[in-house]
């Protein structure tokens, strides 16, 4: 329930899980590889652009992107661990975050 300032007050407020929309873990196409398919995505972002560049200082503010997503992705699993149903199975099942056989 949103409070005064309409903000969800949650513990993790960095992912909400929706009950009511019927929401479930999804374990096909590429969640089957990589927990987290769209920051993987992100990475090559992040790394792939200063890189085509010859940018240094984009490659810094790439790797503190990185970091950011990987304490996101942390923080977003743990509210799934308690919110939603299969997805500790599903962690289990699908060890990597980001990058299979990396992280």
């Amino acid at each position: 329930m949103p409070d005064a300032a309409g903000v969800l007050s949650r513990p993790h407020p960095v992912v909400r899980v929706q009950r009511e929309r019927g929401q479930q873990v999804v374990s096909t196409g590429p969640y089957a590889y990589v927990r987290h398919p769209m920051y993987s995505g992100a990475l090559c972002l992040f790394v792939g652009a200063p890189s085509l560049l010859g940018s240094w200082i984009g490659l810094a503010m790439a790797a503190l992107f990185v970091m950011l997503l990987a304490v996101r992705a942390v923080l977003e699993e743990r509210t799934l661990a308690e919110e939603l149903e299969g997805h500790r199975d599903y962690a289990q099942h699908v060890r990597y975050r980001f990058v299979p056989l990396v992280w």
